[in-house]
């Protein structure tokens, strides 16, 4: 096996939203394959709560089409699945009235772990942690799992926290950030600060640049709604890659565990400059011979919202002044592909001579797909014919150094849910530090409103807008290129 599973204690999850798109493909899939990893106690229980009116074998048929879908294509044992169902159970319940709580209740149990998934839109959060306070179902202990988005803006995320604060303390809450939960970005933490080679050099005075990418071939097409009212800013740069930003730049946290990390985190965004608008290019998809354009799909053709960002970012502290943070998202792009890029600088002085070419060390941090790291170092290309220096990577994916044993590796979902059982929160977001992206992204956002700024067009499948690509030419750097 690649790792030892540590059972958790005995548990009370309930799942409001039970019957919805995220519960359907993440959440109980990922906890069938936590059961069938050994890792789910026999007393746990899973309640599924929704306003369908529907029995326990109603929603165990649910989950069993949900498990064998969106189960990561591994097996599916019947008889595995099956006694996994045995373990859930559901309740109908009105979120905004009186309905279903009472007998809710009733199906929890004392000396439980209690946790509460708020699987549903935050307009629901407050109806829901005043219900579960004012029923009883709740008490000191219990634990409430909330999903992006945390707001919209700085106000909206501040009327959020208030809302949840006035039934729970901070240590009960859990915003839960999947990107934080994915192996590679915890592998992230290990090779910084449990690496002698690394830590020494993880600064300005070594490392030229660094290079964040959050690629996406899909388009908006069946989400045209909510994201025209979102946009790449506040989807994706606000949240998953400012805590990408964080886990990169922070400095060492005086031990591993929840409230360290996080201190550390928000100290990054916190010395994080504001950005010049010369240094963000937003971009928009436009239609090509395979699909439509972006306005096509969220149905409106003066639409200005933006479905690429591309940015330049300074952070002023002592570890990184002087080193540029280079930040791009967008959808329908020519690969998927989620990866760091730590580039050092330059040797100081070169004895081959100009004819063997500039070469650099590079070290990038696949997140998908092919999770995984890659070393880049210079050595003497083979052959007679003088001192020819050339580029190789030492590379390690898990598919590859870990076998089939790599398969076991939990998906986000999976870890993250279980760190909630367990009370831990290191991977989640604590609310100043929600507050604290919002005041840097707030002024970016209304400055394009005010200039009145309209996307650059890309092409559907390209690597995005050509303002992209100068955006780091200026500087006499280039994005890697986008591939799978």
């Amino acid at each position: 096996m690649v790792s030892r599973v540590i059972p958790v204690d005995p548990f009370d999850l309930v799942i409001f939203g039970a019957t919805g798109d995220l519960a359907r493909r993440k959440i109980l899939p990922g906890l069938f394959r936590r059961y069938c990893a050994g890792q789910m106690p026999e007393e746990a229980r899973i309640i599924g709560a929704a306003r369908s009116e529907m029995d326990d074998d109603g929603f165990r048929d649910l989950v069993r089409e949900a498990v064998r879908k969106f189960g990561g294509g591994r097996d599916c044992y019947d008889e595995a699945l099956e006694g996994f169902l045995a373990h859930v159970g559901y309740e109908h319940v009105d979120a905004m009235g009186e309905g279903g709580w009472e007998t809710l209740k009733a199906r929890l149990r004392d000396g439980m772990v209690r946790a509460f998934y708020f699987s549903v839109a935050p307009s629901l959060f407050g109806a829901l942690a005043e219900r579960l306070r004012g029923f009883g179902l709740a008490d000191d202990d219990s634990r409430v799992v909330v999903e992006k988005p945390f707001g919209k803006d700085l106000a909206s995320a501040r009327a959020l926290n208030s809302t949840l604060a006035e039934h729970f303390d901070e240590t009960q809450i859990y915003r839960i950030d999947h990107y934080l939960g994915k192996e590679t970005v915890q592998n992230l933490m290990a090779v910084r600060f449990g690496n002698m080679l690394f830590e020494p050099l993880w600064n300005a005075q070594f490392v030229d640049h660094i290079q964040i990418t959050v690629a996406e071939t899909v388009d908006v097409s069946g989400r045209g709604a909510y994201y025209d009212t979102s946009g790449a800013m506040r989807d994706m740069v606000q949240n998953h890659l400012m805590q990408l930003l964080c886990l990169i730049a922070m400095e060492p946290p005086a031990r591993f565990e929840p409230d360290s990390v996080r201190d550390e985190k928000l100290k990054v965004i916190r010395a994080l400059d504001p950005v010049d608008y010369h240094h963000i290019v937003r971009g928009q998809y436009i239609a090509d011979e395979k699909q439509p354009g972006y306005r096509s799909h969220v149905e409106d053709p003066r639409s200005t919202t933006e479905s690429f960002v591309a940015m330049k970012i300074s952070i002023s502290n002592w570890r990184w002044a002087g080193t540029p943070f280079y930040l791009r998202t967008g959808k329908a792009l020519k690969s998927q592909a989620s990866e760091i890029a730590v580039v050092f600088k330059d040797a100081p002085h070169s004895i081959f001579g100009p004819e063997a070419g500039r070469h650099a060390n590079v070290l990038v941090i696949r997140l998908q797909p092919n999770e995984g790291m890659t070393l880049g170092v210079t050595i003497k290309e083979p052959g007679p014919g003088g001192m020819r220096l050339k580029d190789v990577a030492l590379d390690m994916s898990f598919a590859d150094a870990l076998g089939p044993d790599a398969e076991d590796i939990p998906d986000a979902y999976e870890r993250l849910i279980m760190d909630v059982i367990r009370g831990n929160q290191t991977l989640f977001m604590r609310g100043d530090e929600v507050e604290a992206a919002w005041t840097w992204t707030d002024p970016i956002i209304e400055g394009w409103q005010r200039r009145g700024e309209v996307p650059k067009e890309y092409d559907a499948g390209s690597s995005g807008p050509d303002d992209a690509l100068m955006l780091m030419h200026r500087d006499g750097r280039k994005w890697r290129d986008i591939k799978a």
